[in-house]
């Protein structure tokens, strides 16, 4: 890690704006002010994406480009804040006799193909030159290396397969632009509706905006020599 870097200016775009960890880290960058525009996208809003829908990334990928063409900015900052661990299709399972095809393709739509989605539709607009950063929301437990309770097969698999993605985007993107970091983030436990059914006693669960601020310090301190990588809140590298 380096000391802090500031962002060059350009275009701020979050995906998965409607979430609570989404909605803070927007917010506080639009707080910061560092950005000539931040803009989020979400299932709803002015600029929609539906990972079921690729034409929609597509499309909201196009949205964001004539943006920076009518700015004179390029985009420098894609945050991806979007994940799925329970819902109407399924529960993260207890032991493999729990594994369900539906809540698998679910979770894994979620969690790893719409965002590999992002990186074919949307690391086309990051700069040749200067400062970018891609930072996509994974979690400790996608960490094969990491993990010694078993369990949880959909979401651990789907976030492993993420932080791959994002392994190799990372690759791609450093022979485009040798000063482009890509990574991805772990946020540790945060207070909302994804993790509030499994936060346990003696658990440190944090509020949206204190990960927020914590993510973003992060992406300031990070150097080009740390794309690739597995990175926590504060800054630690995580096993693969």
């Amino acid at each position: 890690m380096t000391t802090s870097v500031p962002l060059a200016p350009g275009l701020a775009v979050v995906v998965g704006a409607g979430g609570g960890l989404g909605a803070a880290l927007l917010a506080r960058l639009q707080q910061q002010g560092h950005y000539a525009r931040v803009l989020g996208l979400g299932r709803a809003g002015e600029i929609r994406i539906d990972y079921a829908d690729e034409a929609s990334i597509a499309a909201a990928a196009q949205a964001v480009a004539r943006r920076c063409a009518e700015s004179g900015q390029a985009l420098r900052l894609l945050l991806v804040a979007t994940g799925f661990l329970h819902g109407a299709q399924g529960q993260p399972e207890r032991g493999w006799r729990h594994l369900d095809a539906a809540y698998l393709q679910q979770v894994f739509l979620v969690n790893s193909l719409g965002p590999a989605l992002l990186i074919k539709h949307f690391f086309p607009l990051l700069p040749r030159q200067g400062r970018c950063v891609a930072g996509f929301v994974s979690a400790k437990v996608g960490s094969i290396g990491d993990n010694a309770l078993g369990g949880w097969y959909g979401y651990r698999a789907s976030k492993a397969a993420l932080n791959q993605l994002v392994k190799t985007a990372a690759i791609e993107l450093t022979r485009s632009n040798r000063d482009g970091i890509c990574v991805a983030l772990h946020p540790g436990t945060v207070d909302t509706p994804l993790s509030q059914p499994f936060a346990k006693t003696g658990l440190t669960v944090r509020p949206p905006q204190e990960a927020a601020r914590d993510l973003l310090a992060v992406l300031a301190d990070l150097a080009p020599a740390d794309s690739g990588a597995l990175v926590d809140y504060r800054g630690q590298t995580l096993p693969f």
